[in-house]
């Protein structure tokens, strides 16, 4: 299910591409990087939240009244009602009229999802999208064919599943649909299926959950380590793997839990853990884990081409935590299957490693497109 991407480029200018996202997430990072490369950039905004893109971050005027390119990166918005209004067929001729492409982003995911099915998703959609609009289904929990039976697939260690929580034999991690953030989840930790049953219902006490989102929630096995996100770039164009960067995430109110003061620790105990994410925090790895962590993107790349061929293309991310050992090693526990929203990788080295100088995965993205439009195969990096 998709489009026919060989049709639609046959209308569209190659020479004036714009790539396009919805505004959040990530958006900015696209727009600076296809600004970087050349090409135009337009971020979708929903009503209430453009002033980010169309205001702080436009691209200002300079004084003869034109365009300055040392200010601002966001060449032009469109601005909707809601993010989901993007399907609309008066919205996809707007677009394919601005010859886009089109990179999704998390929220896009999470914002059409409240309105759309995935197959609505896939067949509405008319402008390209830069990566495998299919696999953006597998970072569902409730898919058949998701992100856990890819790792799988990929032979990549994952932490172990607990199937109901009376199996709770070691500290566990709980995983249940947030009750009022519904793109967010409720985490908490417990030991004994007893202390499940007691979590469960201090969180149902405060809204945080409901009982069929405990049902549905994955329990797994808490692997005790450093977080680190590791985000790949899958080249079609070039046929090569590359790390972009590493990072870790801010999350509250986890974060400000960890900065008390010993004496409040025992009232801190009253105070229900939350694990939303505020933001991410560029980090490194050792180089000895550098080859562990490029055999797990490249098993990853292979077990998804197998599984939904032509399987990843462009950015994706594994989410991973690393154990003591000895040796040390990564398990992975989340997967995203687009453009991550750590605009801050570019501050680790290994973009320049591999280019030279510092690339964001915004300004990867649009040298792909780049690319593949000069050797004239734009149809292998969308779909």
């Amino acid at each position: 299910m998709g489009i026919d991407v060989v049709r639609t480029l046959e209308g569209y200018d190659r020479a004036d591409l714009t790539l396009c996202s919805i505004g959040s997430h990530s958006a900015l990072d696209v727009a600076f990087g296809a600004r970087a490369q050349g090409l135009r950039n337009l971020v979708v905004t929903a009503r209430g939240r453009e002033r980010t893109y169309a205001r702080y971050f436009a691209r200002g005027e300079d004084s003869d009244g034109g365009r300055s390119p040392q200010r601002g990166c966001v060449d032009e918005t469109l601005d909707l009602e809601t993010f989901a209004d993007i399907v609309r067929p008066e919205v996809q001729e707007r677009l394919l009229a601005r010859n886009v492409l089109f990179v999704p982003n998390r929220s896009f995911e999470v914002y059409l999802r409240e309105r759309y099915s995935y197959d609505q998703i896939e067949r509405d959609m008319r402008v390209p999208f830069l990566g495998n609009r299919r696999l953006l289904r597998a970072e569902e929990r409730d898919e058949a064919a998701n992100q856990y039976a890819l790792l799988a697939r990929a032979g990549i260690r994952q932490p172990r599943k607990f199937d109901s929580p009376s199996a709770i034999d070691t500290l566990a991690m709980v995983k249940a649909p947030h009750a009022q953030v519904g793109f967010e989840r409720a985490f908490f930790l417990c030991s004994s299926p007893s202390e499940y049953e007691s979590q469960c219902a201090t969180l149902l006490t405060a809204g945080m959950v409901t009982q069929e989102g405990l049902a549905a929630a994955r329990i797994e096995e808490y692997a005790l380590g450093p977080s680190v996100n590791l985000n790949f770039f899958w080249s079609p164009v070039l046929g090569e793997l590359e790390l972009l960067g590493t990072d870790t995430r801010r999350q509250t109110n986890l974060d400000g839990l960890r900065t008390l003061p010993p004496s409040q620790l025992g009232a801190a105990g009253a105070i229900p853990v939350r694990m939303e994410e505020a933001g991410h925090i560029a980090t490194t790895l050792t180089e000895s884990m550098l080859e562990k962590a490029f055999d797990l993107g490249e098993r990853f790349v292979a077990a998804a081409r197998e599984a939904d061929p032509p399987g990843v293309i462009g950015p994706f991310a594994l989410q991973c935590i690393i154990t003591a050992g000895p040796p040390k090693d990564f398990v992975v526990y989340d997967v995203s299957l687009r453009i991550p929203g750590s605009p801050g990788t570019r501050y680790t080295p290994y973009s320049a490693y591999r280019w030279g100088r510092d690339v964001s995965v915004g300004e990867r993205i649009a040298m792909e497109v780049v690319f593949a439009r000069d050797a004239d195969r734009l149809p292998h990096v969308l779909t």
